[in-house]
């Protein structure tokens, strides 16, 4: 089976299930959902109706048949394709949803086409059994549209191609020093200053290049309505993340007053147009945590998520350091430094959304100075941020940029558009385990899961987005869901075999991937092995 991310268990038959014009789909009490989405991707890719079965009974031979199955995990499903037709139960929607996915990739890459392009092509099912269930509930994709904005349309086309992997939450970088991507009601300068910045860096921030023409964008309060259904109705749940007390220059370049005023001219600021870690963070005053309480208040009526990032990381100090203000904050309040500092700031917000029934996660800098009851870690500078709140009780996401930032080059050398970090190529991801060494059995429960982050500085638009996440996050896919062996003895020869199928479903959503070293099977010259055939692979 060329499926990916691997099932835990497939046992084949010997026959195969014809879904036919005349084909009916029963969706059982709670997964009717999954049956609207499943009908409508079908009638688009191969013509089928899928007309409408009363009971179970109507899909006998060549029907779907959709069922909640109690006894399966949250999201564990089971399908069946047999003599009696095409059979997937899961222990929820969510359960089903994968499974839908699963007989999606069954069916072949034409099943993910907008419109059917072989209209007299045989749609078939091979028997089989398969029993699936992921090895992590948090399987996540952060996507920054602060740095590069992202128009929704590309939002919603990434959590279509998340719910193909089957990862399951998507961390919405919203917030950060050259944007700020969401309208809040109450503070109208934030998208009409803060969205725009009047130039950009071109490439990473050494290089000499600039762009040399406005560039923002923000989304509208339904706008952000829209993506969290899109993405509940694919069983994604969306976190979003509103960055404080640093990255916070375009907050800062809208209301002047958020900032340290009593150690730079904040009126002066702009929206900024370079990368780095800009000095400019937020003044830790009454006035700042008022301001962003009214933030939230508007960021917790439109994600339901359980958990809100706060961001929390590379908040420099300099400026607390000057600021008379700061320092009388600090002995006020009784605190030790700056890095107390910010663990109250931070533990501020932690109280407040727990009062609110949500719960904040930050990336790991809000171990500094203590970290707040309840809060959650997205460990990013390696594994010992994770570990050591782990071994303090608190939950985590691992995400080390060592492996799993997918803005880092893929291969060594100057062949990357640009390139920058740690080189991760396509096995590294593959070989990648989010829970490291070295705990015990009830801190490994601490790790959620894990996720894929893409932070775009140096990426324009979307098909550099493409080309930076594809391959490689099919690879972490397989990570997140699939129960694998141990990094250094995972089949990565067998995971690039079916990745060679799966290229052709990636062909058929457009995805611009990175492409691989060699020539795939379709890219033969006829009778002349090993050569490629004219022209770029099929859709790119």
């Amino acid at each position: 089976m060329d499926l990916i991310p691997a099932p835990r268990s497939v046992v084949a038959g010997s026959d195969e299930v014809r879904l036919t014009a005349h084909s009916q789909l029963y969706a059982g009490p709670g997964t009717e959902g999954v049956g609207r989405w499943l009908r409508t991707v079908l009638w688009a890719a191969a013509g089928l109706p899928l007309r409408e079965g009363r009971e179970l009974d109507d899909t006998d031979g060549d029907g779907i048949g959709l069922l909640l199955d109690p006894r399966l995990g949250p999201e564990e499903y089971r399908l069946v394709s047999d003599p009696a037709g095409v059979l997937i139960e899961g222990g929820s929607a969510a359960g089903v949803f994968w499974g839908a996915q699963t007989l999606r990739q069954l069916l072949g890459p034409a099943a993910y086409r907008k419109a059917a392009v072989e209209l007299d092509r045989t749609w078939a099912v091979p028997h089989l059994t398969i029993e699936d269930s992921p090895r992590f509930a948090w399987r996540g994709l952060m996507l920054d549209v602060a740095r590069h904005f992202m128009p929704k349309e590309g939002v919603l086309r990434y959590l279509d191609l998340m719910a193909a992997h089957k990862l399951n939450v998507f961390h919405f970088h919203l917030t950060d020093d050259q944007g700020w991507r969401i309208r809040i009601e109450r503070y109208p300068r934030l998208t009409e200053v803060g969205s725009w910045r009047t130039r950009t860096k071109f490439g990473h921030r050494a290089s000499p290049l600039w762009e040399e023409k406005p560039h923002g964008g923000f989304y509208t309060q339904d706008d952000i309505r829209e993506i969290v259904a899109y993405a509940a109705e694919r069983h994604i749940t969306v976190v979003p993340e509103i960055d404080v007390p640093g990255h916070s220059q375009a907050a800062i370049a809208a209301y002047p007053e958020l900032g340290n005023t009593d150690v730079i001219d904040t009126t002066s600021l702009t929206v900024w147009d370079s990368w780095g870690i800009s000095p400019n963070v937020l003044a830790p005053t009454d006035n700042t945590l008022r301001f962003y309480e009214g933030v939230f208040e508007e960021v917790l009526g439109l994600f339901p998520s359980e958990f809100v990032h706060i961001g929390g990381d590379e908040c420099r100090k300099d400026q607390w350091r000057a600021s008379p203000a700061a320092q009388a904050r600090i002995k006020e309040l009784g605190l030790a430094d700056e890095d107390e500092l910010q663990s109250w700031f931070i533990g501020h917000f932690a109280k407040w959304l727990s009062a609110r029934g949500r719960r904040l996660i930050g990336w790991d800098e809000i171990l500094e100075g203590g970290i707040a009851e309840g809060a959650a870690v997205s460990s990013w500078r390696g594994y010992g941020g994770g570990i050591a709140a782990a071994r303090a009780g608190h939950d985590v996401v691992m995400c080390p940029e060592q492996h799993v930032y997918l803005d880092h080059r893929q291969a060594a050398g100057a062949d990357e558009p640009v390139p920058i970090g740690f080189v991760r190529t396509l096995e590294d991801v593959y070989r990648f385990d989010p829970v490291p060494p070295g705990l015990d059995e009830s801190q490994a429960r601490r790790i959620l899961g894990t996720q894929a982050n893409v932070w775009t500085e140096v990426m324009e638009d979307h098909a550099r987005v493409d080309y930076q996440a594809f391959p490689r996050l099919a690879a972490f896919a397989e990570v997140a869901w699939s129960t694998l062996p141990a990094p250094g003895e995972r089949d990565f020869a067998g995971f690039e075999r079916r990745m060679a199928a799966h290229y052709r479903r990636l062909d058929a959503l457009g995805v611009a991937y990175r492409p691989p070293a060699g020539p795939l099977p379709w890219q033969q010259r006829p009778g002349v092995p090993g050569r490629p055939i004219d022209g770029p692979p099929p859709n790119r």
